[in-house]
């Protein structure tokens, strides 16, 4: 009985324990089940984060207002209350609703608020340019350390007081890190965190709409505050909306008809940005263009007309970009982009077999010289010291850089010879030798000169000049063009001022040369005249001098084919890296903060370097510079802009292409023409036109072969260099 009576209750106690085992593991295994991907989102589905939570997998709740949410949502949900209608409306949650949210324990996600009980918020935001986000908290992880450098163009924030924030806005020097802190500077909270409330102080889902940049450091955001609210580990976002991005990828195979493709793409931009003016919206480009100092201004209007070159070219986008996504213009007319482009489209027209460019073309040539002020007044009179000279831009045509009258010149040059005309011979003629005469003995001419100064002294004062000035983004493509035209037509003074200025400067190297925003690009402009003088004097000293600026830049020439920028010497550029916070966006500035920074730059450098290692390819036979070549026109082919939402962008190059991310990023210190400017003539159009003269196996020294400018020689010297 004994037996009987404890066995039963020992029976029984293991079937209890089993029961309880069972219980606890049902329990550790509901622990042990992930959150729910899901979330109640207040917001629009155009909303840019709501595609990406749906493909990542997420079940989305919507609601119109944050009201319905927060109400429907059961307890300990995920709610994200987006910014609909920034930055004119702001997010609506009263005192009553963040109770409830907290009652039911809610993680919310809470963007651009109206109120929020215990916090100041101004009735009006910020509205900042300059202005980018810095990481100020490590919870962001290891690829996204505090310092680091967010963009968040056109940011209209909430300028509240909080501790310690994940991110704030400010304006900071530097790349990608905020180089010298952000302790000097006035900074706004953009991300914090208030008990159970995420909280950011502008429309932080806006990255896709507004351009924000880089797409990592976004993804990274995203994933923190996705993981934050819902409690879902590893969350990768493979998919990210751009509306702007390179045309390839970087390892993808190019199509055959790539390069004819992007000429195309690259050309037809003109008409899609509506660049040309048209005299029906005339007073848009007078009213922004003003005395030229501040000529910025919205983009034109899809809806209005193209004109048809006659009237001009407009300079392309500064580098401002606004919250929806679209870019300021640069209402400029500048002689050196009318030339340039007319050189793009011949070069276009002739390759694509589309002569209705050369109408353009002949328009934009015809602008410069009968239907502007660059060639008129004290540039059109015979006795004037500034005879023959191309005035820099509408509004400063007393103004003369050697360099923008030289790539005025070679353009207006190639698009003659590309439509087989020679009836802007006489001016070309006169151009040259106008700069010739006011090239001091050695072989230089100074930065800039003044229309002024030159009425004043007369143009002989300039001839004899005791001036030195090794810098080839000022001087060097004008010394080219001295030579071309010597090769044409014997004129020897060309030749020897030329080559002395040459020798002086390669004596220079590197040390003396004073650059502007790079050594680099100081290369890259010299690399033309020493390829020319190859071609009129191919000695083994000429050799040397165009070989050793060759390698010292292909050295920096990555496997994708671009060029990395690289600062010169302290002490000889004129803009240098960015020395302050304070002076960030104050003035023209590089692209990268310090050497190694992995950016190529379409402005000043991989343009001009495209088409002068392709002219000394040609010039020397050399297989490593026709290798660099090539692999420089594949880069820049694949990096070409495609979007399908902004046509003023579509088939433009930016300043900027970051070859590590992909994408296009970089400082934006320079005042104007930052990373995301363009630029009708400097960038595209010597991209476009070399394109196509590397598809032909052609140099622009063989295209304009048959030039009859020498026809014009007696008689311009007799005006240029009179004997009395």
């Amino acid at each position: 009985m004994l037996v009987k009576y404890y066995t039963k209750p020992l029976i029984m106690n293991k079937k209890y324990m089993l029961l309880s085992l069972a219980f606890c593991l049902m329990t550790l295994a509901s622990l042990a089940v992930p959150p729910k991907k899901e979330i109640y989102f207040s917001g629009s589905q155009r909303n840019d984060l709501y595609p990406v939570l749906v493909k990542e997998g997420f079940v989305l709740h919507r609601f119109d207002s944050p009201a319905a949410a927060i109400q429907k949502a059961p307890n300990g949900a995920a709610v994200f209350v987006m910014a609909e209608g920034y930055p004119a409306k702001r997010s609506n949650i009263s005192a009553d609703l963040l109770h409830t949210a907290g009652r039911k324990k809610i993680r919310l996600y809470l963007e651009y608020p109206s109120d929020l009980p215990g916090l100041s918020i101004p009735v009006e935001p910020l509205h900042t340019r300059l202005e980018r986000g810095v990481i100020t908290s490590p919870v962001f992880g290891a690829e996204l350390k505090p310092m680091s450098i967010l963009g968040i163009n056109d940011c209209h924030v909430l300028p509240v007081k909080a501790d310690n924030p994940l991110i704030i806005l400010a304006k900071v020097a530097g790349f990608d890190k905020a180089e010298y802190g952000i302790d000097d500077v006035p900074n706004y909270p953009l991300l914090f965190e208030r008990g159970n409330v995420l909280i950011a102080t502008t429309k932080l889902s806006n990255f896709a709409t507004g351009r924000y940049g880089p797409n990592d450091a976004w993804k990274n955001i995203f994933s923190y505050i996705v993981t934050w609210a819902t409690g879902v580990k590893d969350v990768q976002f493979k998919e990210w909306p751009s509306y702007v991005v390179p045309m390839y990828a970087r390892t993808q195979p190019l199509p055959k008809n790539a390069r004819a493709r992007s000429v195309e793409k690259g050309v037809e931009w003109f008409a899609n940005g509506r660049f040309y003016i048209h005299p029906s919206w005339e007073d848009t480009l007078l009213k922004y263009q003003g005395d030229g100092s501040k000529p910025f201004g919205p983009p034109v209007s899809q809806g209005l007309p193209n004109g048809d070159g006659s009237m001009g070219l407009l300079e392309g986008h500064a580098s401002n970009i606004y919250h929806d996504g679209s870019q300021q213009y640069r209402f400029w007319m500048r002689a050196d982009v009318q030339g340039e482009a007319a050189y793009a489209l011949a070069a276009a027209g002739s390759f694509l077999g589309k002569k209705d460019y050369y109408t353009k073309a002949t328009n934009l040539t015809n602008y410069v010289f009968r239907h502007s002020n660059l060639r008129a007044q004290e540039r059109n009179d015979k006795s004037s010291p500034s005879y023959g000279l191309i005035g820099w831009s509408v509004t400063h045509p007393h103004v003369y850089y050697g360099d923008d009258n030289a790539r005025a010149i070679l353009g207006i040059l190639g698009a003659s010879a590309f439509m087989n005309t020679n009836q802007w011979d006489r001016e070309m003629a006169e151009a040259i030798l106008a700069n010739f005469r006011t090239t001091g003995k050695h072989g230089y001419r100074g930065e800039r000169q003044e229309d002024k100064d030159l009425q004043k002294l007369g143009w002989q004062h300039f001839w004899e000049r005791d001036i030195q000035h090794p810098a080839p983004h000022f001087e060097s493509w004008m010394w080219a063009c001295y030579l071309w035209l010597y090769e044409k037509t014997g004129y020897e003074p060309l030749l020897a001022k030329t080559k002395n200025a040459i020798r002086l400067t390669m004596e220079d190297y590197p040390h003396e040369w004073r650059w502007t925003n790079g050594i680099q690009q100081e290369r890259a402009r010299m690399v033309l005249p020493l390829a020319w003088l190859v071609r009129v004097e191919d000695t083994p000293e000429h050799r040397k001098w165009l070989d050793t600026i060759v390698q010292k830049l292909l050295e920096n020439q990555v496997e994708s084919g671009a060029i990395r920028e690289e600062l010169g010497g302290e002490g000889k550029g004129r803009f240098g890296r960015t020395k302050s916070n304070k002076e960030y966006g104050l003035h023209e500035a590089p692209l990268i903060f310090k050497n190694g920074d992995p950016i190529a730059d379409m402005l000043y450098t991989s343009n001009f370097a495209f088409f002068s290692l392709n002219e000394a390819a040609h010039a020397t036979g050399n297989k490593q510079y026709k290798e660099a070549v090539n692999k420089l026109a594949d880069f820049l082919t694949r990096i070409q802009v495609k979007s399908d939402k902004h046509k003023d962008l579509d088939g433009a190059w930016f300043r900027a292409f970051d070859y590590d991310k992909w994408e296009y990023w970089a400082s934006n210190a320079d005042v104007g023409w930052g990373a995301w400017g363009t630029l009708t003539g400097w960038t595209q159009s010597w991209i476009v036109a070399t394109q196509v003269l590397t598809a032909k196996n052609q140099s622009f020294w063989e295209l304009t072969k048959n030039s009859t400018i020498k026809k014009e020689m007696p008689q311009t010297l007799e005006v240029m260099f009179p004997k009395n």
